[in-house]
């Protein structure tokens, strides 16, 4: 397993590494100047020249290529263009937010997806189960903007039941220690901010969690109703133990690797793809942080976002894959 382990972070590199040579390919083919969007449409040439030769834009690009990864090897993530802090300081406030989304979402997205999948295998053809099935396929063609619209039309206008927008209560704002919310109002014994934090999670966390839900139902399904057909598993009802023993003890042990792999991909797409929910709900996230930078062709925020981004999402494939051995004895990595 240490073998194993080791020479996947050391496959982890050539990876990343034709990531950043990707990225920083395609974000100088957007259109636009920085130095011009910094100084607006009606700065001289000279000084959008000059702003340019102050920020090494007018270097050949694989000159600033190597630079970048001159400045990545030594943990520097570069400096933002537009507010000139260093990108690994100003960074992770907007990771933490859409962590503590994203692991909400995916608790949610779990809960709900994996015992709906395991009811409906087991009810096979019943009402629940076409009842579950018909809602996973709504949830998955279901846009999240629209979704996103609704709940705060329905929970927050009509019936004001939650916050639509943002992470906290604004007339009482969160003392940021971790900047994951819900830790920092615990550790500081604010339950009064603890409940305000988790009402602003409601809505965008069920936007979220709807995809990955439904995805996760209809995997949990077919992989149950594969296992459900094995011998041990008739021999086991046939020895008169209870369902909930023959579901969660012996089904649902050897049907859990591949909802295993799609809880993992969901976890990282949730990291990146929560640019909608972000936008819609206010969400302080990497989404919204990468997207400003776009606009601004801020290239070392756009650069060490995504860079961010694919090595959290390549790290917990990475952990799926040691679950793997975890969860099923039978798997040897060699």
């Amino acid at each position: 397993m240490f073998q194993y382990t080791v020479r996947r972070l050391f496959q982890l590199i050539p990876v990343l590494l034709g990531m950043t040579l990707i990225v920083f390919s395609i974000i100088r083919a957007i259109p636009g100047d920085p130095a011009q969007v910094i100084l607006g449409q009606q700065a001289s040439k000279e000084a959008i020249a000059a702003l340019r030769s102050k920020l090494g834009l007018d270097n050949p690009w694989y000159i600033q290529y190597f630079d970048y990864l001159k400045g990545l090897f030594q943990g520097d993530l570069g400096e933002s263009i537009r507010t000139k802090t260093e990108v690994a300081q100003e960074i992770w406030p907007y990771l933490a937010a859409t962590f503590e989304l994203s692991i909400v979402a995916i608790i949610i997205a779990v809960v709900i997806g994996v015992n709906a999948g395991i009811i409906s295998a087991w009810f096979q053809n019943s009402w629940f189960d076409y009842t579950a099935m018909i809602l996973a396929l709504i949830g998955v063609s279901m846009p999240i903007f629209w979704l996103g619209l609704m709940e705060q039309w329905v929970f927050g206008i009509k019936l004001d039941m939650l916050p639509t927008t943002g992470r906290e209560d604004i007339r009482n704002p969160v003392n940021a220690i971790t900047h994951l919310y819900i830790i920092d109002t615990i550790i500081q014994g604010r339950f009064d901010q603890l409940g305000a934090v988790l009402k602003h999670l409601i809505l965008p966390g069920i936007a979220l969690a709807t995809i990955p839900m439904a995805i996760i139902a209809r995997m949990t399904r077919s992989s149950m109703l594969e296992v459900m057909r094995s011998d041990y598993i008739r021999t086991a009802r046939a020895k008169g133990l209870r369902m909930f023993l023959v579901v969660y003890k012996h089904s649902l042990k050897n049907a859990v690797i591949p909802v295993l792999t799609v809880i993992g991909l969901q976890m990282g797409l949730l990291l990146g793809g929560a640019i909608l929910t972000e936008t819609i709900f206010g969400w302080p996230g990497i989404g919204r942080y990468i997207y400003d930078a776009i606009s601004y062709r801020d290239y070392p925020v756009i650069q060490s976002g995504i860079l961010v981004v694919a090595t959290i999402f390549v790290t917990i494939n990475l952990i799926v894959d040691l679950l793997y051995a975890a969860v099923d004895p039978r798997i040897k990595y060699n």
